[in-house]
Order: structure tokens, then C-alpha cells, then sequence
């Protein structure tokens, strides 16, 4: 599938991505050499600017081309993944999110350390650079250049995804979170504007019949709740699996939480997780029912990650093409330019500084940079190696059903329960990755799958009560932490009371319990709908 754009078109992508540099690089000009601004934009940052600035950084490839293609393929079931975290950031807003931002952390392994020891921070920080680099970093590159290749069949994967990486680098590299984060606003409004009008011009094109004749004949491509035999989602797990994925995802995952690590306060990180929350769940009229819809409009495409992009090319006239075009790329940049920040955040803060005694902070952002440079060469040079998988939405899948569980479990277990003690927290990762590495071998070398034939979903937890068996056991046979360390990173109901007491007075639209309701019963409805 190719296709050439016309003079308009790619003037309005060329001159799109010429303002999104010149913007980053003009809003990293002050407080570059600041660890707090480079790393947390001086925590600052008000609700919409975070709520804004998580939407582009959540859309990445799995979402807009992995998760358009499953829906391509399967239907609707691929936005319980959604559907499910929305409740998920609920969930995280209301108990998670209050500890983190009290304690000034800038990272989250740094939470593992106050919480436990340095051991299980470094354990994790290392999982997630891995992650952050081969997974996300090099996911998102192939997913842009593969879009990009259809408008510029002659170049290859390899040199779109090196021309994606510069781009990135002009403004995130120079000028940190804080240019990531105003770029990523104008990105994320770009993004939902563009796919509102690619949804409204698919159900002018007959897309609107054709999903009223599934639904009037209960075709299974628009139920969210399916079969235990269904490959896509079965129901049971959707709620076992995904919850697990979904709060490793929104609680664990630096990317995302170093956003909201950059509220000024805990309100507005709360609110902007909601904003982040509603604007999730508009993902089912903009990227699943416009793949569903092109069932009909473009049946029997070789591979299903196309479908997004032979929409956006087949339906955008002139002028529009170049600017949706940009849009998408937008939202795998923004992934992008989240993960350098992210990865830089980690190695400078969980290691450098551990290991380099009393460096400066112009020193910690300098190393940052340096950081940003080498993840992006690993990534561009890990892209072909992602292009072997079925899907980006199955490479992704794949992987983070063995990393998030184990931590997953100790985050939970160490919040709600004081007695969790270090040791039960960090032996609690080694089992959990002892498990992964295991199946993994199980499956490459010997072809056997330790838990069978079940769908992945299926298996999350069983890593998951694995592991939190390991950290309950060593817990409760080695002496427990000290209380009083710790007592101030435990949920108790008297926090719940005293937030109470906060909100009395409070205008009911400015109640972040009231919008944490609301969501909840929009996320049901669709549900019931769509059952």
C-alpha cells in the first residue's frame, strides 16, 4: 500500500513538524540546567496541561495503529483495555497518586526505595530502562516510520525511523519535560481534533450503517464482553488480567507518572488523571469504530496495523490528509519524546547519582542528555527486530504480561499491608522475574508452555499471586521495617477521613470524588451498551 501525497499535504507535514521543534526548543530555553525543570518541569504544572500531556504520551503505537488493527480483526473487544484502565486511573488517583507527590520522588522505583530498600529499586529501575528502550522507544519509532512509509515508499524503515529520531531530539533532548509536555498539548488537542473528523467522515462514507447493521445483528465484533474460548479478550480476563496491566500501566510506568509528578498540587494531578480518564474513553468513537468500520470499506488488507493509516489516506481530502497525517505521527512522537525524558529521568536519579557522589544538578541534567541520546540509538537500531512480531499490539502484549505482575503485587501489598518488609518486597521481584525468564526459555528453546494453551489475560495472574505469595511469606518470617520510616507511605482509613474533611465546602464541580463517580459510571454505561 502506497501512496503519494500531494504539494499541500506534505508542505502542511514539513512545516508541522518545523513549528513543533522551533516550539520545544523555545519553551526549554529557561531553567534547562535545573534538575526539577529538566526533569519535572519545576512541578508546576496545572490539570489540563497534565491531562492533555498523558493523552498524547498514552496514544502510542499500541494504541493507534496495534490497537486499530486488533479492532480491524476482532472488533470491539480491544478497547476493554481502556475501558478497564479508566477505572484503573481511578483506582491510582484516589489512593497511589497522594503518596507519590507527598513524598517529592522523582521517580517511581524512588518510592520502592522509601518504601523497602535500594534493592528493589534498582531491580525495578533496570526492568524499566529495559522496557522504556527496546519496548516502548523502539515500538514507537517502527510505528511512525511504517505510517510514514506509505507517504515516502522509498525510504526504508531504518532511515525513517533515524529521520523520527532527530526529530524528537531537537526538543526534548535541549529542553527536558517541560517542552515535552507543552508540545505535547498542542499535539494531544491536534490529535483528538484530527481523529474526531476522520470518525465523522468514516460514518458519512457508510461506516454509521454498517455499524447499526452489526449491532441490530448482535454481531460479536461490537461486544466488549466475550466468550472464555475468544481470542481477543476473553471476559474473565478482563477482569483479571487487564486491571494488573492497567495499573502497571497508569501506577507504575514512569512515562506516564512523571507527568503527573509535575502537579503543582495533589488536586490538580488527581484532576488531570481524570482528564486523561474521559478523554480514554472517547478512543472507542475515534480509533476502535473507524477500524471496525473499515471491515467494510477495506476488507482483506494484508496487515491489520494498516488499517489506520489506508483511513486516514483513503478518506482525508487535501490539505486535511497532511495535517491527520501529522497528527498520528504526533501521537507516536509524543510517546517518544515522553520515553527520553523518562529513561534520562531514571538513569540520572536511580543510578547516577548513587554512584557519583554530590554531582551537580547542571552535571545530572547534562548526564540526562547524554542518556536521551544513547536510549534513541538503541532504539532505531532495535526496530527491525520489532517488525518480526504479528502485531505491535501482540510484541507489546507479550512482554508486559511477564514485567508488570510481580510489581504490580509489590506496590499493592506495600501500600495497603505495613507488615510487607523489604526483603519480602525484593524477593518478591526476583521470583517474579525468575517466573518470566523461565516461561520465556520454556517457550523459545523447548516450544512448551509452562501454564498452556490459555490466553495471555490468563495468565497475568497467576505471575501476579505468584508473587505476591513470595512477598508475603518472606515478609512475615523476617523481621519487619522499621514503623516509623514507613509510616507515612501506608494507606490508612484516617487519610480517607481527613480528605473528607478537606472537601467540605468544596463547589461539587470542583470535587475530584464527584468526577472519580462520574467517570466510573460513564465507563458501566459503556459497558452495559456494548455488552
Amino acid at each position: 500500500m502506497e501512496y503519494n501525497l500531494g504539494i499541500v499535504d506534505i508542505t502542511v507535514l514539513v512545516v508541522y513538524f518545523i513549528f513543533i521543534v522551533w516550539f520545544g526548543i523555545k519553551s526549554s530555553k529557561k531553567g534547562s540546567n535545573s534538575t526539577s525543570d529538566y526533569f519535572l518541569a519545576g512541578r508546576n504544572m496545572t490539570w489540563p496541561i497534565i491531562g492533555f500531556s498523558l493523552f498524547a504520551a498514552s496514544i502510542s503505537s499500541t494504541t493507534l495503529i496495534g490497537k486499530s488493527g486488533d479492532a480491524y480483526s476482532t472488533g470491539i473487544a480491544v478497547f476493554n483495555y481502556d475501558l478497564i484502565s479508566v477505572l484503573v486511573m481511578v483506582f491510582f488517583a484516589m489512593f497511589f497518586l497522594p503518596f507519590y507527590i507527598k513524598s517529592g520522588i522523582f521517580t517511581i522505583p524512588e518510592f520502592l526505595e522509601k518504601r523497602f530498600d535500594k534493592r528493589s529499586r534498582y531491580y525495578f529501575s533496570f526492568i524499566t530502562l529495559m522496557g522504556s528502550t527496546f519496548l516502548d522507544a523502539a515500538g514507537a519509532l517502527y510505528a511512525a516510520s511504517l505510517l510514514m512509509k506509505l507517504v515516502f515508499p522509498d525510504l526504508s524503515i531504518m532511515e525513517l525511523s533515524v529521520i523520527f529520531a532527530v526529530i524528537v531530539a531537537a526538543y526534548t533532548i535541549p529542553g527536558g519535560l517541560s517542552a515535552a509536555i507543552k508540545v505535547d498539548l498542542i499535539q494531544g488537542i491536534l490529535l483528538l481534533v484530527g481523529t474526531f473528523i476522520l470518525t465523522f467522515l468514516a460514518m458519512s462514507n457508510g461506516g454509521l450503517d454498517h455499524l447499526k447493521e452489526l449491532l441490530l445483528q448482535e454481531d460479536m465484533m461490537m461486544k466488549l464482553i466475550r466468550p472464555m474460548n475468544d481470542s481477543s479478550v476473553p471476559w474473565l480476563g478482563m477482569i483479571v488480567g487487564i486491571p494488573i496491566l492497567g495499573f502497571y500501566f497508569w501506577g507504575n510506568n514512569q512515562v506516564l507518572v512523571q507527568r503527573v509528578l509535575t502537579a503543582k498540587s495533589i488536586d490538580h494531578g488527581r484532576k488531570g488523571i481524570l482528564l486523561v480518564g474521559f478523554l480514554t474513553v472517547s478512543l472507542i468513537f475515534i480509533v476502535i469504530f473507524p477500524a471496525v468500520i473499515g471491515t467494510k470499506l477495506f476488507p482483506g488488507l494484508p496487515k491489520n496495523d494498516m488499517i489506520y493509516p489506508k483511513l486516514v489516506i483513503e478518506l482525508m481530502p487535501t490539505g486535511l490528509l497532511g495535517l491527520m497525517l501529522a497528527a498520528m505521527v504526533a501521537a507516536l512522537t509524543s510517546t517518544l519524546s515522553a520515553l527520553l525524558n523518562s529513561v534520562a529521568t531514571l538513569f540520572t536519579m536511580d543510578f547516577y547519582t548513587k554512584f557519583k557522589k554530590e554531582p551537580s544538578q547542571k552535571e545530572q541534567v547534562y548526564v540526562g542528555k547524554i542518556v536521551s541520546v544513547i536510549v534513541l540509538v538503541l532504539a532505531v537500531l532495535w526496530v527491525p527486530f520489532v517488525s518480526k512480531f504479528d502485531s505491535l499490539l501482540k510484541y507489546y502484549q507479550e512482554m508486559l504480561t511477564y514485567i508488570a505482575p510481580p510489581v504490580v503485587a509489590v506496590f499493592f501489598l506495600g501500600v495497603f499491608w505495613k507488615r510487607i518488609n523489604r526483603h519480602g518486597a525484593f524477593w518478591g521481584l526476583m521470583g517474579g522475574a525468575f517466573a518470566a525468564i523461565t516461561t520465556i526459555v520454556a517457550k523459545v528453546s523447548f516450544e512448551v508452555e509452562l501454564l498452556g494453551d490459555i490466553h495471555f489475560l490468563l495468565k497475568v495472574p497467576f505471575y501476579f499471586v505468584f508473587s505476591a505469595i513470595i512477598i508475603i511469606v518472606v515478609s512475615l518470617f523476617s523481621k519487619p521495617d522499621n514503623q516509623d520510616s514507613i509510616k507515612d507511605l501506608i494507606w490508612t482509613k484516617k487519610i480517607y477521613h481527613e480528605e473528607t474533611k478537606e472537601l467540605i465546602g468544596v463547589p461539587f464541580y470542583k470535587n475530584f470524588r464527584v468526577w472519580c463517580l462520574v467517570l466510573i459510571a460513564f465507563c458501566f454505561l459503556v459497558l452495559y451498551m456494548y455488552q
